[in-house]
């Protein structure tokens, strides 16, 4: 596992960058008005945090997956609770299932990740599945 906090400066680049123009989301006040402790985030957020640590991938190298042979496949989101500019994520990861599909073609590999709050709340949970294509 590890953790990140929520800033409220990146909150406010998330929201920019993905044409987030509801004012809470950016302001201050706006964000309180709107019955919010703080600036709220964007519900992809926490993928973000997630992957921000020094080798997001080296659980590939782990694996002996090579990184050229990835595919994304999916992502999900499940939302329990809010977070806000201010808490502090932590995430833990593991591998759900791993399957085959194409006669062992292709190898699909699917992560869960839970998402607590500082207050060892469960505010969400990502899943994840890359494909892994064969020789």
């Amino acid at each position: 596992p590890h953790s990140a906090d929520v800033e409220a400066g990146r909150l406010r680049l998330f929201a920019k960058a993905t044409g987030e123009t509801r004012p809470e989301y950016c302001d201050e006040a706006a964000a309180r008005a709107a019955g919010h402790p703080s600036l709220p985030a964007p519900p992809t957020f926490a993928a973000c945090l997630y992957l921000d640590v020094a080798h997001p991938f080296a659980w590939y190298h782990e694996l002996g997956i090579d990184l050229a042979r990835v595919l994304h496949g999916a992502q999900s989101f499940r939302y329990f609770a809010p977070v806000h500019a201010g808490d502090r994520l932590t995430f833990a990861s593991r591998i759900g299932n791993v399957f085959r599909k194409k006669s062992g073609a292709l190898t699909f590999i699917v992560r869960d990740v839970e998402v607590t709050n500082q207050a060892g709340l469960r505010v969400a949970e990502m899943r994840s599945t890359i494909v892994v294509r064969g020789d």
